[in-house]
């Protein structure tokens, strides 16, 4: 059942060249605001994102992150006080028109969460899942195969395919829900604080595994860990809470020189720890 109650414009309106005049975005927003409730969680949010890079979305807590995140899949509208106006564009389709199947969204554009949720199942059985939902009539032992090695996740369990995936280390767990993520083959690839419950080692591979996927994918993550952003991103969006109480994109640049020479102050104060 869909309860979220969108008043998007129509497809072909936003389509548009951002500001800078690029038309390369995979996905953008265009005068996208939320709400849930009466509670305003983002203000006009204008953004893009560029297949085949890691865009870093940073900002302090409350300001919208990872509402932000979930416009890209629609996972928001499972919430039943949710609403949305504007427009969220993947591949120059608006991805709230009534017309779209938001199923087929969740499947091209694919969500890992914060905490590892592998489901009661064998590590085998958590990857297949998508593909049998989907109706995959190929050959299952391949794509799991594949899956675990685009995660970085084969070697370690490829002689205990039956093992229940709960079974798994914290970081083992994360690998083997981006591999149930991958399974069923997104173009985008959307992670809410990945590395959040994970220790530092953990943290690394899986890193190490989003620099690999990059080249094959667009990932979009969320981080609080702004050392984490610098290190694996190629742009990164910088949020903050306006005076509304909403979150507003402040700016989004190549990682380098958003670190580096911010535009706004408002992003250099938060980089520097002067507020946030």
């Amino acid at each position: 059942m869909i309860n979220l109650r969108i008043d998007a414009q129509p497809a072909d309106a936003v389509a548009t060249p951002s500001e800078n005049g690029q038309t390369d975005a995979i996905l953008m927003t265009r005068s996208l605001n939320f709400w849930y409730g009466s509670a305003y969680v983002l203000e006009n949010v204008n953004c893009d994102v560029r297949p085949r890079e890691v865009t870093a979305i940073i900002g302090p807590s409350g300001c919208g992150k990872s509402t932000f995140l979930r416009c890209f899949n629609r996972m928001n509208e499972l919430i039943p006080t949710a609403r949305l106006e504007g427009s969220v564009v993947f591949r120059n389709r608006d991805i709230y028109d009534r017309a779209v199947d938001p199923v087929e969204v969740r499947r091209q554009v694919g969500m890992v969460f914060q905490k590892p949720n592998p489901f009661p199942k064998s590590i085998y059985e958590n990857v297949a899942y998508g593909p049998r939902v989907n109706g995959y009539k190929g050959d299952m032992d391949e794509i799991v195969e594949t899956s675990l090695k685009r995660a970085a996740l084969w070697d370690e369990v490829k002689d205990d395919l039956k093992k229940s995936g709960l079974a798994l280390s914290g970081g083992q767990q994360q690998r083997l829900c981006i591999a149930r993520a991958l399974a069923v083959q997104p173009d985008v690839l959307l992670m809410d604080e990945p590395c959040s419950a994970l220790d530092p080692i953990a943290t690394t591979r899986i890193e190490d595994l989003i620099r690999e996927l990059r080249e094959q994918l667009t990932i979009i993550i969320v981080t609080h860990n702004m050392q984490q952003a610098a290190r694996i991103s190629d742009r990164t969006a910088f949020f903050t809470v306006a005076e509304s109480g909403a979150g507003v994109l402040v700016e989004v640049n190549d990682t380098q020189k958003l670190f580096t020479t911010p535009t706004d102050p408002r992003t250099e104060a938060y980089i520097t720890g002067r507020f946030g």
